[in-house]
This record gives C-alpha cells, structure tokens and sequence, in this order.
C-alpha cells in the first residue's frame, strides 16, 4: 500500500482544516515558547515550535508527516521506510545514529525511543543544550498521545487533533463492520525463534480485538511476550497472522514444515494470513489501515468494503 492510499482519509480532514482556515486567516502571532512533558516524565521546552527536527522514533516520524510536518523534518533513521521521507537524510540506527551526522544538521529538536538504561544520543543532546523528546508505544492509547504530542511540538494542534479523531474513527467503523460476526481465534506472530505474540496492554492486542479477533494467549505476560509452541498446538487458532517480507507463500510453506506449526489446523486448512510486516508493526496514525488488514484477515469476507 502506497503512503498516500494509506494516509488518504487523514490527509483530507488535515488539508480540509487548512483550507477553511484559509480563508478567515488572522495575522500571524509571534511564536510562543512551549513546554511538554514527554514519555520518559522530562518537561522538554522550546522557544517556538520545532522547525528542524531529527526524528529518530518510526512512529513519530510516521505521525509528524500525517500532521503536515515534513517539512519540519530535518533528518531522520534508516527504519522510516514507506512513510514519505526517502528523501529526508538520514542519521542511521535509531537507537545508535552517527552523532556526527544528527549534530551536524543543526536540530532544534530531536525525538527518540525512551529507555529504562543508558541514552548516549539523550546524553549528547542535552550535553549540547538541543532538547530531546522521549516517547514510548506500547498500546493504542500510547499511539494517539504521540500525535497530540507532535501536534503541540510543531505548532500544528489542531492538524494533530484532526488526525486523532480520524484514526479514532476509522478504527471505530472497522469494529462495527465486525458487530454480529464471530469473534476469530489467532494467534499474531512477532517471532518464531523465540516464539512471541502481541498479549494484553499492547497496541497489537487492541487492534486484534477491534477488528473482530481474539487472542488465544489473554493471559500472555511481559514485554516482549514469549510463549511456547506446545501451549501455541494445544490451544489451535482458527488463524494466523503471520507478518511477512518478501514472499508471504514460501515463508508459509517454510514454517508449514517444521515440527509444531505444522501440528497446527491454521496451517492445514489454509487459514495463514500474511501481513507486511512494515505495516502492521508501525505504532502512528497508520494503526486504522493495521486494522482494517486485521479484519479482512479475520473475516475475509468483509475485504475491500
């Protein structure tokens, strides 16, 4: 799916906004400073709002070009893929960028992962007086605080607001698209070598339910959630999600012949849906078109309307 057919309906209520504004413009403020608490519980403050901003967090990236920001985007990592910013330069890991690199365009601001433990990039910044902005996504709600988050860094609210209520809403209209179905069993595969799921409290598990799915591990503890593969054949989902790059049919034919998945009636009868991989595990506004992925999934039926 293209960048623009997946941003698509926020797009439109974000120009829609800009339009009517348009027209009853008043003249310009001066920028006000701006003071936001970001995840990691650090009050991050600024003069005026973001103009040269190095993201190093997918998710915000994601969520700063729904908002209209692009242009506010000075640099970026090398897992912002498919979101609209292959020409943005990038400063490599987003967990170990080039320093070099990051400092030398000249950021303003600078947004990356929270962590528990050592932060030399967080470090570095604050050693050179350029505000660092912590987030963290676990689960839906985590999603739609990061937009608001943006929306207030950037100067653009009420852009950030419109996408919120577009992704609440289209995620809401998948839900009731569903209401009367019956709920499908699955298992999300994250790994296969450790075993892990999606389990509750995460963004994964939402959509799963929204989209007119259940779980079959509820009770999966942790993060990331590891599970075993006697418990995954004792319990037999009537589907599985599997995320894919590359080729969805050989990578089913590759699990379909080893011990355990191939115990599976998923596997069986055919009920291993493939997902990219890129899409479905991308925590911004992209999370309405991961669960519309999960209904089609899960109710085939129901695809393309």
């Amino acid at each position: 799916m293209s960048f623009i057919h997946r941003f698509a309906p926020v797009l439109l209520l974000v120009l829609a906004a800009a339009c009517g504004n348009e027209d009853r413009a008043a003249p310009a403020a001066a920028p006000s400073a701006i003071a936001v608490v970001d995840d990691a519980g650090d009050t991050v403050r600024l003069a005026a709002p973001a103009r040269r901003i190095v993201s190093l967090a997918p998710n915000a990236t994601e969520t700063l070009v729904a908002i209209g920001a692009l242009g506010h985007l000075a640099g970026r990592s090398d897992y912002d893929v498919d979101v609209g910013v292959d020409s943005v330069p990038s400063v490599g890991g987003a967990l170990d960028p080039s320093l070099e690199r990051l400092i030398a365009l000249r950021p303003d601001l600078v947004i990356g992962w929270n962590s528990a433990g050592p932060n030399p990039t967080r470090d570095r910044m604050r050693e050179m007086g350029i505000p660092f902005f912590a987030v963290r996504t676990t689960d839906t709600a985590d999603v739609y605080r990061i937009i608001g988050a943006m929306g207030q860094v950037t100067g653009r609210a009420a852009a950030a607001d419109s996408v919120r209520a577009s992704v609440r809403a289209q995620i809401d209209e998948v839900h009731r698209s569903v209401a009367g179905l019956p709920v499908r069993s699955a298992f999300f595969v994250i790994g296969d070598e450790p075993l892990m799921t999606a389990g509750p409290g995460t963004f994964t598990y939402e959509l799963l339910e929204a989209a007119g799915g259940r779980s079959i591990f509820p009770d999966a503890t942790g993060q990331p959630q590891y599970v075993s593969m006697e418990e995954l054949v004792k319990r037999q989902p009537e589907i599985v999600l599997l995320p894919v790059d590359g080729d969805g049919p050989a990578r089913v034919r590759e699990l379909s012949a080893r011990p355990g998945w191939r115990d599976l009636n998923a596997f069986r009868t055919g009920a291993v849906r493939t997902l990219p991989v890129m899409e479905v595990n991308r925590m911004g506004p992209g999370i309405a078109v991961t669960a519309r992925m999960f209904r089609d999934a899960l109710h085939p039926e129901l695809a393309g309307k």
